[in-house]
């Protein structure tokens, strides 16, 4: 969302929610962050800002984007989702004019934490009541990422209808964004369910949200109940962790600097209803819109395609290098906080 979409009081009140959220996950992560989850937290940053440049077509003159708050969430939990989401969004605001600066606490508090929130309820929910198993995580991954999407589509008409700063009726705002978006879900709900599957695949253990669901063999010893020994992993699931991360590295390089030049040019489905329904009116030119990255490109490149590709080999980059470096500060806070206390005599 650009800036001038929703007005001052509005935008600085979401601001301060997203703030306190942001603060809020920054203790959850501690708690979600160990050293499995710690080095992927960065990396799936990184994977949710190449695979929202691939704009997909889901209607005449409309495409859609992965939002990714299902996905971080079920991949590296619900606090740490929101801090994954919150990084992507700032590099895109600060570097490359995507997103308004004033807008922040808008899109974190409708991109960040309303699909986090929504897509992880109700994928908790639903793995409650699915049979156990890695199967169970995927289709639970698939249907959380699905109705997160319109999730966010009421937040906005939510908040559209408090700050919004155009006479729009609201119930059209509503039922253009939620039925457009309906139709953006399916492909999250697809990346989102390819993606979990994948790594659940090669290393079931990396997954936030598959933890805790394959129950312990129990053997009976001397009249007593012991854990049984781990059973091996079968060899598609010895990856070790380094390898799974160089290549989810390379698979977003690739995503970012080479496959998003064919994506969708078409307006995904907020631009699209803003600009039908008249809520662009007032929308105002990005503070960084001169910068060296504005538009997704690098500025003075001729050539477009490769313009486009640095510029996502940059911001992957980027993100990966700011989401690791806090998601490190973040469980070597946790880590000191779980050191014994020295004692003097």
């Amino acid at each position: 969302m650009p800036d001038g979409f929703i007005n001052a009081p509005v935008s600085a009140a979401t601001g301060v929610l997203a703030a306190g959220a942001i603060a809020v996950s920054l203790r959850g992560a501690r708690r979600e962050l160990d050293e499995r989850t710690a080095p992927l937290a960065g990396l799936v940053a990184a994977f949710i800002f190449a695979v929202q440049m691939l704009n997909f077509p889901v209607a005449a003159g409309t495409s859609g984007h992965l939002l990714g708050g299902a996905l971080a969430a079920i991949l590296v939990g619900p606090f740490t989702g929101v801090l994954c989401v919150s990084v992507v969004l700032l590099m895109q605001g600060i570097l490359f004019a995507d997103g308004g600066l004033t807008a922040l606490g808008v899109n974190i508090t409708d991109m960040a934490i309303v699909t986090t929130v929504v897509g992880y309820a109700v994928f908790r929910g639903l793995v409650k009541v699915l049979p156990r198993g890695r199967r169970s995580v995927t289709v639970a991954s698939f249907v959380a990422a699905l109705l997160s999407v319109p999730g966010a589509a009421v937040a906005f008409t939510l908040i559209y209808a408090v700050g919004g700063t155009t006479d729009v009726s609201i119930g059209k705002v509503a039922t253009a964004m939620i039925g457009v978006h309906v139709l953006i879900g399916i492909g999250e709900a697809a990346i989102t369910g390819l993606t979990v599957g994948a790594v659940i695949a090669v290393r079931p253990d990396l997954v936030y949200g598959a933890r805790g669901l394959e129950q312990k063999l129990k053997l009976r010893v001397n009249g007593e109940l012991v854990d049984a020994p781990a059973r091996p992993a079968p060899v598609a699931a010895r990856t070790s962790r380094r390898a799974l991360w160089i290549t989810g590295l390379v698979t977003s390089l690739v995503l970012a600097g080479f496959v998003s030049f064919y994506a969708s040019s078409n307006p995904d489905g907020l631009e699209k209803v803003a600009h039908d329904k008249g809520i662009d009116s007032r929308a105002r030119k990005h503070a960084s819109d001169g910068s060296p990255l504005a538009g997704y490109g690098v500025k003075d490149v001729a050539d477009a395609r490769l313009s486009g590709g640095l510029a996502g080999v940059i911001g992957v980059g980027v993100t990966v290098v700011a989401g690791s470096t806090v998601f490190w500060v973040v469980r070597r806070r946790r880590t000191n906080d779980a050191s014994p206390v020295g004692t003097g005599v």
